[in-house]
């Protein structure tokens, strides 16, 4: 199954994303993410959420290929949508989320990761917005949770990305690992939170949302309607169709 959820007992939930090759999401896949996250959050039985992924990637973003293939925009309002909903429920999840990253994570992988509540990364994580490469905006909102305001423009403009060691030291990855390690240290972690009172911890959820100082459900929407002007100028499909091209 693309997304797959199981129960590891002890109140941990892991939801798992496999799209070979590498882990670049289609319309239907995205909100299929944002049901089981949601669902998984919703069951009493479950104290904590692991987002993780099968493969040499955590996320590759939208399916480009998927876009390029669809006449008019369909599969843009729905890859759009999609990341939208994919992103709020992991925002919104009633229980808190640890996203464990390994290889690249991009484009919509930065708006899972930077609106999860804890992130554990392997040594070989990097992430990075290649969106300006792709004729795209977005996820900037989330960029700039994982870190400080100049180095996210800075990113941003370049589409390059950043290692895990480096966002360790600004805080927004919790622990670096080897490889062969994430799972078991995102479960680690996952246990000691789901070991809290349940009730505690889902109130905690609510009121850190409450308290953040982004709305990141309005300036990820607001983004998006740069994207949406730069598709209806044909700016978007010169350079979707020159990366795939090049594959």
């Amino acid at each position: 199954m693309p997304i797959s959820t199981t129960a590891e007992g002890g109140g941990v939930t892991v939801v798992t994303v496999d799209y070979p090759p590498v882990n670049a999401l289609p319309v239907q896949g995205w909100f299929d993410l944002g049901t089981a996250i949601r669902e998984a959050g919703r069951d009493q039985s479950t104290h904590v959420v692991v987002l993780r992924a099968e493969g040499r990637g955590f996320n590759a973003g939208v399916d480009i290929k998927e876009m390029q293939r669809s006449a008019g925009y369909d599969a843009l309002i729905g890859a759009n949508r999609g990341c939208y909903d994919a992103f709020a429920a992991v925002y919104d999840c009633a229980v808190p989320v640890i996203a464990a990253v390994q290889g690249f994570c991009l484009g919509g992988g930065i708006g899972l990761v930077g609106n999860a509540d804890v992130v554990i990364a392997a040594d070989d994580a990097t992430f990075g917005l290649p969106e300006v490469d792709r004729g795209a905006l977005g996820a900037a909102t989330h960029l700039a949770r994982l870190v400080p305001q100049h180095l996210m423009r800075a990113l941003y403009y370049t589409a390059s990305t950043i290692d895990a060691q480096t966002l360790h030291h600004h805080g927004s990855v919790y622990r670096v690992v080897p490889r062969d390690e994430l799972d078991a240290t995102a479960l680690e972690v996952a246990r000691d939170i789901a070991a809290k009172d349940t009730r505690i911890i889902r109130c905690a959820k609510e009121a850190l949302n409450g308290i953040d100082v982004q709305d990141v459900h309005r300036s990820y929407r607001y983004e998006q309607g740069f994207t949406f002007e730069l598709n209806l100028a044909g700016v978007s499909d010169e350079h979707r169709d020159a990366f795939v091209g090049k594959e």
